[in-house]
């Protein structure tokens, strides 16, 4: 079986061949201003979660406190259906659920996009988690994961016929820097990785490692 890893090479290799080398160019110049800024860089270890309540693909309310009390939360912030790399990060993670599930924890994926785009990711990856929808991004910006996309990032997305906002429910070109977190059921961030490259994703495997670790 592949690695998360292996496959996200796998596409940045077919990415290299297909996209001009113009749209590389500026793609990679977004991620590196973004990492310059003093912006999205996340809550770090051992900062307080701040708590939520966000409604599921179904559109059922799920709020992390509650569901700390059942056990340690892997929170993951994702930017959308749409994002072929989130995509493979979270079906990475349904492999190794069943592993989650035996550390006593549980895993949660949020995105700015609306339910029904929620939906259409959940059924696609066929994931058995909780996907979340973060209207307005406003979760994403408490952990401080938001960001506003800069206008040429804005038009390659629009050329390539992707419309964010849509997808969102909104009129904000704004996405959350990917992040994953382990919360344990006191609240308190144990694990931090937050990077403003979002082709960047922490393997799933490890994640299970550092659960078993810190139980």
């Amino acid at each position: 079986m592949s690695t998360l890893l292996e496959e996200i090479n796998d596409y940045k290799a077919s990415f290299r061949k297909k996209a001009s080398p113009e749209k590389q160019r500026l793609m990679e110049q977004a991620t590196k201003e973004l990492a310059s800024l003093d912006i999205a860089k996340g809550l770090k270890i051992d900062a307080l979660a701040p708590n939520f309540t966000l409604k599921d693909a179904t559109g059922n309310e799920v709020a992390l406190y509650e569901e700390l009390t059942k056990g340690p939360v892997i929170l993951t912030f994702y930017r959308g259906a749409w994002c072929p790399y989130c995509n493979l990060e979270l079906k990475a993670y349904q492999r190794v659920l069943s592993d989650i599930k035996e550390t006593g924890a549980q895993l949660i994926a949020i995105s700015p996009q609306t339910p029904d785009a929620s939906l259409t990711m959940k059924e696609k990856n066929e994931l058995s988690f909780f996907v979340l929808s973060d209207p307005n991004g406003s979760t994403a910006d408490d952990y401080k994961l938001l960001f506003k996309m800069p206008d040429y990032l804005i038009e390659i997305y629009q050329q390539s016929g992707l419309d964010v906002p849509a997808h969102n429910g909104n009129d904000a070109w704004e996405l959350p820097v990917p992040a994953t977190y382990i919360i344990n059921q006191s609240g308190i961030i144990q694990f931090a990785n937050v990077d403003p490259d979002y082709r960047n994703r922490v393997e799933p495997a490890e994640i299970v490692a550092l659960l078993k670790k810190l139980a």
